[in-house]
């Protein structure tokens, strides 16, 4: 068998921590109902509602896109249409599944750094009322965005209230949503309902759980009929105890900040290391798990030899490294060697 290389291109590469693996043992045990009609999915949402406040209404999904369609499609009609920034995940990395599954339009918009802020969005929000425009319904954001960056809480605010002021909702695409809470030291609910957002698509793919993800609700009444929504997108799993259980595991004495930690540490290692190296630049702020790099475009395939990444900008030749709950310094170290050997930059 082919040995695998070593990834920096996505924390999705990386396996299943520890204790969500002991949290999916657990629960296969006997039956339970399907559906989410059993003790494993009543516990994990008990412990969102510690984590995120007693009015989320929490629903467990499959996959990340999965999420953001199902909950975009619930609180959107197709007349409406959702502003995003440029690089969002739901404009980008989803083929089309947020304007196929809600039949709304998403108002992309330009952004440096991958952050939305009130006076960007303000312009797109002039033919509200007038039948012959499409109505911007929800700002969606993502926290981290796809640029590594953070949104802070006072900036958030700033958004939802910007919303909540025009009749729009703010609807939180949180994949790293822990990587940002444990980059700002904060808990998940000074980020989501504390700050205003109302509603979430929480990760926990790339915080180390095998699969699963989920969507919160902070106003009841927005999550009201989500349940055949979710049916209908196709997301409704059966044996829903094995995606609770592994929320269970992330919830349970706030073990999610420590993959996420360990994760943002090693990309500030990176980084480190890599301002030590001329011929490389850092193009964002790194505030969470990525690094944005450009490189001397010749160096990158020699790398990618020995390292699995991706070029996030061809034009520039911008790379993005993403580090996961399971990077070791020892990756960080021989991924610089290599780097400097493509290079030519001596130790």
């Amino acid at each position: 068998m082919m040995k695998a290389k070593r990834g920096f291109a996505s924390d999705n590469n990386a396996g299943v921590h520890p204790r969500v693996w002991e949290a999916l043992r657990s629960a296969d045990r006997g039956h339970a109902v399907a559906y989410g009609d059993d003790v494993y999915t009543e516990e994990a949402v008990r412990l969102f509602r510690e984590s995120f406040g007693e009015r989320a209404e929490v629903f467990f999904v499959f996959g990340g896109t999965g999420a953001n369609v199902s909950a975009l499609a619930s609180v959107a009609r197709p007349f409406q249409a959702v502003v995003c920034a440029e690089t969002a995940h739901i404009n980008v990395d989803e083929c089309g599944a947020p304007e196929r599954f809600t039949g709304c339009k998403l108002i992309d918009l330009p952004t440096p750094d991958g952050k939305l802020r009130p006076e960007q969005i303000e312009p797109v929000l002039g033919g509200l009322g007038d039948q012959h425009h499409v109505q911007p319904r929800v700002i969606s954001v993502s926290q981290a965005t796809e640029m590594g960056t953070v949104y802070t809480k006072e900036e958030l605010r700033r958004l939802a209230d910007f919303a909540h002021g025009r009749g729009l909702l703010l609807h939180v695409d949180g994949a790293r949503l822990a990587n940002a809470a444990a980059h700002l030291d904060v808990s998940l609910r000074e980020l989501t309902a504390d700050a205003g957002v109302d509603v979430l698509s929480f990760g926990g793919t790339k915080n180390g759980m095998m699969y699963g993800e989920a969507v919160v609700f902070f106003d009841h009444a927005l999550a009201e009929g989500f349940k055949f929504v979710r049916k209908q997108c196709a997301q409704l799993p059966s044996k829903m105890r094995f995606v609770a259980a592994q929320f269970t595991a992330l919830l349970g004495e706030d073990l999610w900040r420590e993959p996420a930690a360990h994760a943002n540490r090693m990309a500030q290692t990176l980084a480190a290391e890599l301002r030590g190296i001329p011929q490389a630049r850092i193009t964002q702020a790194v505030e969470s798990n990525a690094v944005f790099v450009v490189l001397p475009p010749e160096s990158i395939p020699r790398v990618q030899e020995r390292f699995f990444f991706y070029v996030w900008n061809e034009q520039i030749s911008e790379v993005r490294f993403m580090c996961s709950f399971d990077t070791t310094e020892e990756d960080v170290s021989e991924l610089v060697e290599v780097l400097r050997e493509a290079l030519g930059v001596k130790g």
